[in-house]
């Protein structure tokens, strides 16, 4: 009996003792902060996505990518894709970091959004020549991607071919289509989610790129 009255004293003295009491609550705050916030970090991403969705224009979401160099980038061009009997070039890293500003376009032929954005990109080359565009053709056949362009025309100064999609995930693409202003230096700074159309082809697209290029848009003001 003298023994299970020790023990019991013994307990009710440490859990009498307050800085005991008290380094236990603080143990047990400091691990539900710690798993608190990183679910407090994605409820904050899901919100923001949740509101872009809810907007109808996923392109709001920040890339990661923007004020950064374009990634490492050595395509082929695609077999048999050819431009008055020539075969389109691919391209690669170099080239993108040439002084000039460059439009990069990811497409496919089995992506109905692109075809719908196609028009945009023939009009794109129409309004601004001096801008390079190429294209990354994303997990595509290349018979395929020919047909594509067939049917629609070809605004494209060059196109690579990405069969296996690793040059997609360089780039962060999360679906196709997506597109992205490279400036001279090989910096991208901006980019469009999806399809572009009307509306940020002139509010979104055309901004950036003379914005990428102030001598064009100086020569074009002073026109």
């Amino acid at each position: 009996m003298n023994n299970r009255d020790d023990r019991w004293a013994e307990h009710d003295e440490i859990w009498g003792n307050d800085e005991f009491v008290d380094e236990r609550v603080t143990t047990s705050r400091v691990r539900g902060l710690i798993v608190l916030i990183p679910l407090l970090v994605f409820i904050g991403l899901a919100i923001l996505f949740a509101l872009s969705l809810h907007s109808g224009d996923p392109s709001k979401l920040p890339s990661p990518l923007i004020g950064k160099p374009a990634p490492q980038t050595d395509l082929p061009p695609v077999p048999g894709l050819t431009v008055e009997g020539e075969q389109l070039p691919g391209f690669d890293s170099a080239d993108l970091s040439n002084g000039n500003v460059h439009v990069v376009n990811i497409w496919a032929s089995w992506c109905a959004p692109c075809r719908l954005e196609h028009e945009y990109l023939v009009e794109l080359r129409e309004l601004r020549p001096g801008a390079a565009l190429y294209g990354i053709n994303y997990k595509d056949t290349p018979e395929a991607a020919a047909r594509f362009i067939r049917q629609l025309g070809n605004p494209f100064d060059a196109v690579g071919e990405d069969r296996r999609g690793r040059a997609g995930v360089e780039w962060g693409v999360t679906g196709v289509p997506e597109t992205f202003v490279v400036d001279g230096d090989g910096i991208i700074i901006h980019k469009i989610t999806g399809p572009i159309d009307e509306e940020n082809l002139r509010s979104e697209l055309l901004p950036a790129i003379d914005g990428a290029d102030p001598s064009a848009r100086q020569a074009r003001a002073g026109g």
